[in-house]
């Protein structure tokens, strides 16, 4: 029997509240399934399963708050036997199982209680099921406008007409929970892993006109942002320097063979979350921008999976857009680096000897000294550069 533990979505999480079960004691599940839905402070979140088998018990209740690294659940791997090992009580006060119940003898009074089908409640996403109850509204009186009819946050905030004055302070809460667990996050960061931070300036006319090119013979929704192109960089540029790609764990680093780049997003309520886009270097600049705007709706409606938040091996941030020139970020456990982009500004730049205006970036790269140093972000900076002026080679 192996035991499946609530696992951990990010630094600033060290515990999560069960709100639903997607699975019962019996059903059969595969790796990547969604099996619950996990609220932490950023956002209620779908856990994926890791593992194939059978679900042999439930071991917490909806309602319930545990510790990352909690049991949850017990799973019965393929070719295991239904019963060989009973569930291991927990350490502290046992929680209920919730386990099939036992085979009724056969007669008329036999027949079990049927559990209302999910497919009868209307589709409505964890983030804004919550809001909804924070404002007062019944989501299922909702239109849901998101795929297949789901009702998303954005609907419940056209809805809120009739909230109640309390809201705001259910909604300023649960901001401030989360800063507090930001904050926690960062200062074990900055306690425990000894940054370095290096920046380049990087001339980007190629990269624009390449850019204002393509896009001019693109419709407006199939337009590329320059963020499509720094990540593509990014991912590239890390082929060469593994050391800045994977996580520090147990004292040692371990590092990635795929990149996975997690994007900063900016949330509604404040703060900010960076799941991942899974393996970058293979996708051409079309699929990443779409897996780009498909990550930052699902971000802000809260439709993300737990894998998007366990998977970065790096974390791309991007301030250009809120006007900052450039940015120094601090790094986001396990991982061991950074990359900060500022925005693409107009700057005085020397080249063959004479002064222009050129567009320029700033970009920078926070690492981890138990992992690299100074030389190798220095050699990463030169090589990100590189990939940024030649576009046409993402």
């Amino acid at each position: 029997m192996t035991e499946f533990r609530l696992p951990s979505l990010g630094a600033d999480m060290d515990e999560g509240k069960l709100l639903e079960w997607k699975v019962k004691p019996g059903d059969a599940v595969k790796k990547g399934d969604v099996v619950a839905v996990v609220d932490t402070t950023k956002a209620a979140v779908e856990v994926e399963i890791w593992q194939e088998g059978v679900i042999e018990a439930l071991l917490i209740e909806p309602g319930t708050t545990v510790p990352v690294g909690t049991a949850i659940a017990m799973l019965r791997v393929p070719g295991e036997a239904r019963g060989t090992a009973p569930p291991p009580a927990p350490a502290a006060a046992p929680a209920p199982v919730l386990a099939p119940p036992p085979a009724a003898p056969a007669g008329p009074a036999a027949a079990p209680a049927q559990a209302p089908s999910p497919a009868a409640r209307k589709p409505v996403s964890p983030a804004a099921r919550k809001r909804a109850a924070e404002l007062g509204l019944d989501p299922d009186r909702i239109d849901g406008t998101g795929p297949h009819g789901v009702v998303t946050i954005d609907d419940v905030e056209r809805a809120r007409g009739k909230a109640p004055t309390a809201a705001p302070t259910a909604a300023a809460d649960r901001a401030a929970e989360m800063r507090k667990s930001i904050a926690a996050a960062m200062s074990r960061s900055k306690r425990e892993i000894p940054h370095y931070y290096l920046a380049e300036t990087i001339p980007m006319q190629r990269a624009t006109d390449w850019l204002a090119a393509q896009n001019a013979q693109r419709p407006i929704t199939g337009r590329i942002l320059m963020a499509v192109l720094q990540l593509k960089a990014v991912a590239l540029a890390l082929q060469g320097f593994p050391e800045l790609n994977g996580f520090w764990r147990d004292g040692a680093f371990q590092p990635s063979s795929a990149v996975h780049l997690g994007v900063a997003i900016s949330i509604r309520q404040g703060g900010l979350v960076a799941p991942a886009i899974r393996d970058v270097p293979s996708l051409d600049l079309d699929r990443l921008m779409a897996s780009l705007a498909d990550l930052v709706k699902r971000t802000r409606a809260g439709n993300l999976r737990s894998s998007e938040f366990s998977d970065p091996t790096i974390t791309v941030t991007n301030l250009g857009d809120a006007g900052a020139e450039s940015t120094f970020a601090v790094i986001y456990p396990p991982q061991v680096a950074i990359v900060g982009f500022g925005r693409v500004a107009t700057r005085p730049w020397v080249e063959g000897g004479e002064v222009r205006a050129m567009p320029t970036v700033v970009a920078s790269i926070s690492g981890d000294h138990r992992v690299s140093d100074g030389h190798r972000g220095a050699a990463f900076l030169v090589e990100l550069a590189r990939r940024l002026q030649e576009p046409e080679k993402l």
